[in-house]
């Protein structure tokens, strides 16, 4: 069973952010940095308990070849998993929870 993916509206910010950062550093890289992500949301979606449990009930899942991680936490009495933080590995790591 796959469950459904919801942003919280920081999160959507970070992964706009992202892609435009990326598009603008070399045109179709933010395309590909897309295309990993979505990859990623799909393995999440089908496997959520795959990515370890690192802080109250949020896991992390690194992004294949670009330096993020996707915070998320999974309600599966809802079937739904809220992304929390699409986040850049460089920052200070208290930030990606919030703090």
């Amino acid at each position: 069973m796959e469950y459904d993916i919801e942003y919280l509206p920081k999160a959507q910010v970070e992964y706009l952010e992202a892609y435009l950062w990326y598009e603008e550093q070399l045109a179709g890289l933010g395309s590909r940095f897309e295309t990993a992500v979505e990859r990623k949301l799909n393995r999440i979606s089908k496997y959520p308990l795959l990515y370890p449990n690192k802080n109250k009930n949020l896991r992390e899942a690194t992004i294949d070849n670009f330096p993020f991680l996707i915070i998320y936490k999974v309600y599966p009495q809802n079937n739904v998993i809220f992304i929390y933080a699409i986040f850049h590995t460089s920052r200070r790591p208290g930030k990606k929870y919030g703090a």
